[in-house]
């Protein structure tokens, strides 16, 4: 996650994927405190409107192994710092940075990683998770910060959103096989919105 992230069509793609996250956190209060399964399934055909994952009383295995993941990958680089973030990814991993070409591999991503976490402090939210159909691959996407100082001594944040992807390595572990980010838009909240005529 190095989190001077890039692409502004990662932000679109982000975008893409929040619409239906917050159309589905506009369900009816009624479907959405429905102790039916059925109601909580989006394939269910008979299901009014399917609540928001994160708002759902039980999220798939699957999603909360990807979210338990990322909650010990952002409490080991709030301690290690860039050595820490190296350290969770792939050999054969790639990094998309705001205006930089692709980092590949956990040898090049480790040598742009050197930030000490007393200078600089990486963290991260996720919003949200989805697990492919094999158990073995997946995603996450949320909001990141970096908090440094500048050389006057003033603080300075960095503010915007990112996606990884996991993979489950042949030894069991699981490790990022990519990290994007984006910075956040001037209007983050109008990010999604259409155009007015």
């Amino acid at each position: 996650m190095s989190k001077f992230r890039s692409l502004h069509r990662l932000a679109a793609l982000l975008c893409s994927l929040a619409l239906p996250l917050a159309a589905q956190s506009l369900a009816t209060p009624s479907a959405q405190t429905s102790t039916n399964p059925a109601a909580f399934d989006p394939l269910n055909p008979s299901s009014t409107a399917a609540p928001s994952p994160l708002s759902q009383p039980a999220l798939t295995s699957g999603a909360l192994l990807l979210m338990e993941l990322e909650g010990r990958f952002a409490k080991d680089v709030a301690v290690g710092g860039g050595k820490a973030f190296s350290a969770w990814f792939a050999d054969d991993a790639v990094t998309l940075n705001n205006g930089r070409p692709a980092v590949l591999g956990r040898a090049g991503i480790a040598a742009q990683a050197q930030w000490d976490p007393k200078d600089y402090q990486l963290t991260w939210t996720p919003l949200g998770a989805q697990m492919g159909p094999s158990n073995d691959m997946g995603f996450t996407w949320g909001h990141y910060e970096g908090h440094s100082k500048d050389h006057n001594g003033n603080p300075v944040v960095i503010s915007g959103r990112y996606f990884t992807v996991w993979k489950k390595t042949p030894d069991g572990n699981w490790k990022v096989a990519m990290d994007a980010s984006a910075d956040e838009p001037p209007g983050a909240g109008e990010c999604c919105v259409l155009p007015k005529p």
